[in-house]
């Protein structure tokens, strides 16, 4: 089963090994070379004349960075083709003409220019019967009833954008997605570059990739995956059976990335000849599709040399074509792209703005067309000017966990006060307080993964109960019991605030300790020195933290041990299912710990910008899909 690497953080910024390494990027935040689009070749309507050509590289330009870059960009060599930068630079050859003319006297001048004149007239008469003949066959063919052919109309028509530039915000300090820690490799790197065996939709179910279908044996043992056909890495490097099982088996004897994850694993062999790969374990595990999307299932070139480091060589849609440590990766689209996901725009650049009023700058200026994540609060000008901008949630894996160290010993490990505080919160009015797109969330489990079962019922908001339970417990507003909830500031101190004010009413005194998240590391995470805390948990299929004893919750419960063990050998995907919601309703009942909401990722995108994912997409960022008209 999956195991946590590290506890993750607000604001779609999972768990690095060096956390704080993202402010670096504020640096170059603002540095207006970094991403622009690539200007787009002028249309066929565009090539008719000289004037035209020139104007196009003005048109191409402006959709790129701010007004200055535009600006810069009105000479002819600002286009992509170079052939039509080259006849925007050429005399004109009528002048040449007219030099010959004079220099062989006036009267054969006349008369050439006499027949030169009968021919442009016959020619002219000739494309206007032929206008006006078909003109009602061209203008049903323009789009949305435009002007027919005309040339104007022409201009005016959306062009589509080879080069899309996103912002994101947990930039990675290297590409070695075997040894490195933290989500911002998996968001990038997963579905574009490198490919699994499986990969994940957003919906987070787990659908075909390097393999096409599989088996799985009734005693849940043994999976045979069919490999797809005429497979290749971006080198060229043809991708086999052996490739795959070298990959997994490399995984596994170096211990890299999420190799716990493939514990169970027994054997991985590989048949070129029947392209298939076998994989059988020493005992059921109903996770072992899913870890496959992930790190666990990547497939790589077992016969490529590069710095894994700065480079990478996968079987993906996109190569890395540039890489800049803290600041942005440039994909350009793969040449040797094997499957049905091909790019759609030529490159696509990614630049990491950790700072937020710079990737608001940055958006409105055209620097980037999309931002992922954005606050609610700092969305509110893009949700006011639709014409421009989309603006939109999606739902994720995030949990906001309220933890109660529920150790002996501890206030905390009394259930009575534990129900207390989870009648006592106000979840309606700490979403609406973020801005309203995060979701109220009753249990341990959220709705993309499996066992869901909205548990919002359980406590709702009783302030009433909330404070008889707490007199059950000897605790009253004129007697009250001091709690500490000790978290990290990169959560700011709203939220530490307001669960201050809503728990003070039923005899609790809250004392907030906002620490350095090193130091909760150590205090909560480690130690386990605390009452109450509070930490996103992002991962995806991470109920086994209700299911061991020795976590930083303190949580023991056999019977939800029992269940999860169940679970995890279930050979159905209904039977896992039902188990883990039973479990996790067991663990909200027990009030192990609150969950404040389902934390939902908001992105914004220009106008015309499509296929960018919103579901999932701090986790995992496909980007294939994504195309952009100007």
């Amino acid at each position: 089963m999956a195991q946590d690497n590290g506890v993750h953080v607000d604001d779609g910024a999972t768990s690095e090994s060096n956390a704080t390494q993202s402010n670096e990027t504020q640096s170059n935040a603002t540095e207006s070379n970094i991403g622009k689009p690539n200007e787009t070749k002028p249309n066929a309507a565009n090539t008719q004349t000289g004037k035209a050509q020139a104007a196009e590289p003005n048109a191409a330009a402006s959709t790129g960075s701010a007004a200055a870059s535009a600006s810069a960009a009105s000479s002819a060599s600002a286009t992509t083709d170079a052939s039509l930068a080259g006849r925007t630079k050429r005399p004109k050859s009528s002048g040449n003409r007219g030099n010959r003319g004079g220099a062989n006297g006036g009267g054969k001048s006349s008369k050439a220019w006499l027949f030169s004149l009968i021919a442009v007239i016959a020619v002219v008469a000739i494309v206007i019967g032929i206008t006006l003949a078909f003109g009602d066959g061209k203008s049903s063919k323009s789009s949305n009833g435009s002007n027919g052919g005309n040339a104007g109309a022409s201009n005016t028509a959306a062009a589509t954008a080879d080069t899309v530039t996103i912002g994101l915000k947990l930039a990675p300090t290297n590409l070695d997605i075997r040894t490195t820690a933290g989500s911002a490799l998996d968001q990038i790197l997963i579905g574009n570059v490198y490919e699994g065996l499986v990969a994940r939709d957003e919906n987070n179910k787990v659908v075909p990739a390097i393999a096409q279908r599989w088996d799985e044996s009734q005693d849940g043992l043994t999976y045979t995956f069919h490999l797809n056909e005429n497979m290749a890495f971006s080198n060229g490097d043809k991708l086999t059976a052996e490739d795959v099982t070298w990959s997994i088996n490399q995984l596994i004897k170096n211990q890299y990335h999420d190799a716990e994850s493939l514990a169970a694993v027994k054997a991985v062999t590989g048949d070129d000849d029947a392209n298939t790969v076998t994989i059988t374990l020493k005992e059921p595990n109903s996770n072992l599709l899913w870890a496959l999307t992930g790190r666990a299932g990547l497939v790589f070139d077992k016969d490529a040399k590069y710095d894994a480091k700065t480079e990478a060589i996968g079987s993906g849609p996109y190569t890395v074509a540039k890489f800049v440590a803290n600041d942005s990766i440039t994909l350009k689209a793969n040449a040797n792209y094997w499957g049905e996901h091909k790019a759609k725009t030529a490159t696509v650049v990614v630049r990491y703005l950790a700072d937020d009023n710079a990737a608001v700058n940055a958006l409105k200026s055209g620097d980037v067309q999309a931002l992922a994540p954005i606050t609610e609060n700092l969305a509110e000008p893009f949700v006011s000017d639709p014409d421009h901008y989309v603006v939109k949630a999606g739902d994720d894996t995030d949990k906001y966990v309220l933890a109660f160290n529920n150790a002996a010993g501890k206030a905390t490990a009394d259930k009575r006060v534990r129900q207390a505080i989870r009648y006592a919160i106000d979840h309606k009015e700490l979403i609406a307080s973020r801005g309203g797109a995060d979701k109220a969330l009753g249990g341990p489990i959220p709705s993309l993964d499996p066992g869901y079962e909205d548990l919002t019922g359980l406590y709702p908001h009783d302030e009433a109960k909330a404070k008889s339970l707490m007199a059950e417990a000897g605790y009253s507003e004129s007697k009250p019991l001091t709690l500490t909830l000790t978290y990290a500031n990169i959560y700011g101190t709203e939220l530490g605030d307001q669960l201050r004010s809503q728990l003070k009413p039923i005899g609790i005194d809250l004392k907030v300790n906002v620490v350095e998240f090193s130091t909760w590391l150590e205090d909560v995470y480690t130690n386990k020195q605390y009452d109450i805390s509070l930490v996103d948990h992002n991962e995806s299929h991470d109920f086994y933290q209700w299911a061991d004893p020795t976590y930083y919750y303190g949580y023991d419960s056999k019977d939800v041990q029992q269940l999860y063990q169940q679970a995890i050998a279930a050979t159905s995907d209904e039977q896992r299912d039902r188990l883990l919601a039973q479990a996790a309703r067991r663990v909200s009942e027990d009030a192990a710990a609150d969950w404040l909401f389902n934390y939902r990722v908001t992105t914004v995108w220009a106008k015309g910008l499509k296929g960018l994912p919103v579901n999932l997409n701090q986790t995992l960022l496909p980007l294939y899909d994504v195309t952009y008209e100007k």
